[in-house]
């Protein structure tokens, strides 16, 4: 093969080749470098951020401090901003793959940094001459003017908080690398929790002075629910007391209890077709039913109507409350002496209240008298002032969390306020994060044996044979009652007033399916009797009740098969029970059942 000497343009052409290689991979790795060290720098602000960020736990006891923690979080957070935001590293977002790796940081310390220096400011600022101490009522009178100056700047932080949190949320956390997708998925988690705070404390000072009467005068029904004896939202409304309030000052102005309601008279109100398939008329004839229907949207209505009818006072609202959320509340207030001697404490409400007495007093009324004084004492504690302000809003944020406290107004506009929050104690809502169960435990033996019960749940997720996502609920109920339970007074067994033997307890479960769920199969077991699945439907729900009879110490199973959409998590929402939740340990069977 003959060769050719290169001609002087062409190693011209050449040379100008390598070089423009050569420099095009200087500038790459220039620019790797650039992005590396500026990734690195943005990473220890941020980290440096992360860690002044746990002040703003301890701020909260004083939230005049909170400007300067959220002061500090902002430089390191604007730092690690501008670090992500230059020039190179945007045209580097371009590139294939590590584009948008580069994307997702730039997004979350922008989003970050929206936070830090400027969603939080308003209220920051607001809170720089508020202290927890001017939520203490004062002679029984709330400061509402204090709240009325909060109203506007958490409105404000709440709608940028949401909007940061939208713009993390639409990270594809899918397309991440593994070191980078879990803390982009805890930010995410982080800024949503936030969100939700700021979205509960917008709610709060919207709602809470017209609550307080700060437009006229309001009075609201207190709903004391009695978790030794199920309802679906927790217990009976044993007994009950009205509030009245008038520009901030809060007042008893009344009480009652079972024995004040005729124990045969027809529906106070109609229910629904599709309601009455599931619960008859009980929920509309009997005071203490008002809580059988899972959703206190539709009870309290019901409440508010028999106390019409009986005391002839149309109240405001409706409030329920059980003894656990107010041993919360007895963590803010410290021990409450009663005019019996009795110390009611954090520790003694739930024994005391749900079982102690019923061992004490075997007369109704005398029990009736007792949480009437137990009821006036803690209020008196309650409305003079001398609590621990920041223990009492946890103490409240608890007790909505667990759905122990649930609230309706009459008033539609205050109402809303509460749209979407599980103050509302509404049906359980499936979304595209998580699909959830309902559990609505109820007692059906006529007494207080459910003190004794206990309940676990499992929950998880199977594919069929065609690899079609399939959710599995196990539920399992027990009876921790003692050998000699039919030998405990009668109030407490019921002594089998409505058939079931005394020392036993009947229990009627409301299984509530995820909206368009498809039943793929059934089954129930157990050492106590139990039978199979009834039902109906609620509100776009396929609910299936399930029965049992469990002496001491026997237990029953329930396993429910559905066929519906995935999503990342599952849930079932349960009764709030005297003793906490128990994880039933089940893992999914994925196995056939018949239905």
């Amino acid at each position: 093969m003959a060769e050719y000497p290169l001609t002087p343009a062409r190693r011209v052409a050449g040379r100008v080749v390598a070089w423009s290689l050569a420099a095009v991979l200087t500038v790459f790795v220039l620019a790797a470098a650039w992005i590396g060290v500026r990734g690195y720098l943005a990473y220890t602000h941020l980290q440096d951020a992360r860690a002044q960020a746990a002040d703003v736990t301890a701020a909260l006891s004083d939230p005049a401090s909170a400007g300067d923690v959220v002061a500090r979080v902002s430089a390191d957070t604007s730092a690690a901003r501008e670090l992500t935001s230059d020039p190179v590293w945007r045209l580097a977002e371009g590139l294939p793959w590590l584009g948008s790796q580069l994307s997702a940081v730039a997004t979350v310390t922008a989003a970050v940094d929206d936070v830090a220096s400027d969603a939080v400011r308003p209220l920051t600022d607001a809170a720089a001459s508020f202290s927890l101490d001017s939520l203490r009522p004062t002679d029984g009178r709330f400061d509402l003017a204090t709240l009325a100056a909060l109203r506007e700047p958490a409105a404000t932080t709440a709608e940028r908080l949401r909007a940061a949190a939208a713009d993390i949320d639409a990270v594809r956390t899918e397309e991440l690398v593994a070191p980078l997708r879990a803390p982009v998925s805890d930010v995410q988690d982080l800024l949503d929790e936030v969100a939700g705070g700021a979205d509960a404390l917008e709610r709060a000072t919207t709602l809470m002075p017209e609550m307080l009467g700060a437009n006229g005068p309001r009075n609201y029904l207190v709903l004391f629910q009695n978790n030794a004896e199920w309802r679906s939202l927790g217990g009976i409304a044993g007994a009950m007391a009205v509030v009245h309030t008038e520009d901030g000052r809060i007042s008893l102005a009344g009480q009652g209890d079972t024995g004040d309601f005729q124990r045969n008279i027809g529906p106070i109100t109609p229910l629904p077709s599709e309601l009455q398939q599931i619960f008859g008329t009980r929920p509309t004839r009997f005071i203490q039913n008002v809580t059988q229907v899972p959703d206190f949207t539709v009870g309290a209505p019901i409440a508010r109507e028999m106390w019409r009818n009986v005391f002839g006072l149309d109240v405001d609202g409706v409030i329920a409350v059980d003894p656990v959320a107010l041993s919360y509340f007895l963590e803010a207030t410290g021990p409450v002496t009663l005019p019996t001697g009795d110390v009611l404490s954090a520790d003694t409400a739930v024994p005391l209240l749900l079982n102690e007495v019923y061992l004490r007093y075997e007369n109704p009324r005398d029990q009736d008298a007792f949480f009437a004084a137990a009821t006036a004492a803690v209020f008196g504690v309650v409305s003079s002032g001398d609590t621990d302000p920041k223990k009492l809003v946890e103490a409240l944020a608890r007790a909505g969390q667990e759905r122990r406290l649930a609230l309706w107004n009459a008033d539609p506009v205050d109402q809303a306020v509460l749209d979407g929050t599980s103050l509302q104690a509404r049906l359980p809502e499936s979304d595209d994060e998580t699909t959830r169960f309902g559990v609505y435990l109820n007692d059906s033996t006529g007494s207080k044996m459910d003190y004794y019960m206990r309940a676990a749940t499992s929950v998880g997720w199977c594919t069929d044979t065609e690899g079609a996502p399939e959710a599995e609920l196990t539920v399992r109920l027990r009876s921790d009652a003692p050998a000699d339970a039919a030998t405990l007074p009668d109030y407490i067994t019921g002594d089998g007033s409505f058939g079931t033997p005394a020392g036993s307890t009947e229990t009627l479960a409301y299984l509530y399916l995820p909206p368009g769920a498809e039943v793929v199969g059934a089954v129930a077991d157990g050492s106590g009797g139990a039978t199979g699945f009834g039902g109906g439907y609620h509100d776009g729900r396929r609910v299936l009740t399930w029965s049992t009879v469990l002496a001491p110490g026997e237990e029953a199973v329930a396993t429910v098969r559905v066929r519906t959409s995935q999503t990342p998590h599952l849930e079932a929402v349960v009764t709030p029970l005297a003793t906490p939740l128990e994880d039933a340990g089940f893992a999914p069977a994925c196995s056939a059942t018949g239905e």
